[in-house]
């Protein structure tokens, strides 16, 4: 009876093991479909809710479509973008690095840009040339688009 149970407890642990390497496969396919288009940066994003009190940082991918950045999470099977930032109308609000414990959570020499699109609110970290590639999106508006690259006074 015992050898019956650990054979069943075997089989269970070597299923458990495919379905997470399948899981990582899956997550790895879906991150080389995004990347492999170019127009893709590594980027964490977090919200920042209506009283300024910002959300979790979550890791993600950053995807230039046009007129505007699709974010999606890093980690995940969802081919739809968490977030969707349109560049007409987009307001850079702040810049700054990270501090403190923010600091660890993020990519290493990660810059912070606080974004506002409409009412949506976010920050959104990323390495010095994936910020300077985000701030050339948004100068190279077409003509009538308005965007703010300063912070409100």
């Amino acid at each position: 009876m015992s050898d019956h149970l650990a054979t069943d407890a075997g089989w269970g642990l070597a299923a458990v093991i495919l379905l997470a390497g399948l899981a990582f496969v899956l997550m790895s396919v879906r991150r080389w479909l995004f990347v492999r288009g170019g127009g893709a940066v590594e980027c964490s994003l977090r919200v920042l809710t209506d009283n300024g009190v910002p959300g979790p940082w979550r890791l993600g991918i950053g995807r230039y479509r046009g007129d505007v950045l699709h974010w999606h999470r890093a980690f995940g099977f969802r081919r739809r973008p968490w977030q969707v930032i349109h560049r007409r109308g987009l307001v850079v609000s702040n810049r700054r690095r990270p501090e403190g414990e923010e600091a660890e959570g993020l990519l290493p020499e990660a810059g912070i840009i606080e974004v506002r699109d409409g009412s949506v609110r976010v920050e959104l970290a990323m390495s010095s040339a994936a910020l300077t590639g985000f701030l050339a999106w948004l100068e190279a508006a077409p003509p009538g688009f308005p965007v703010d690259l300063h912070p409100p006074e």
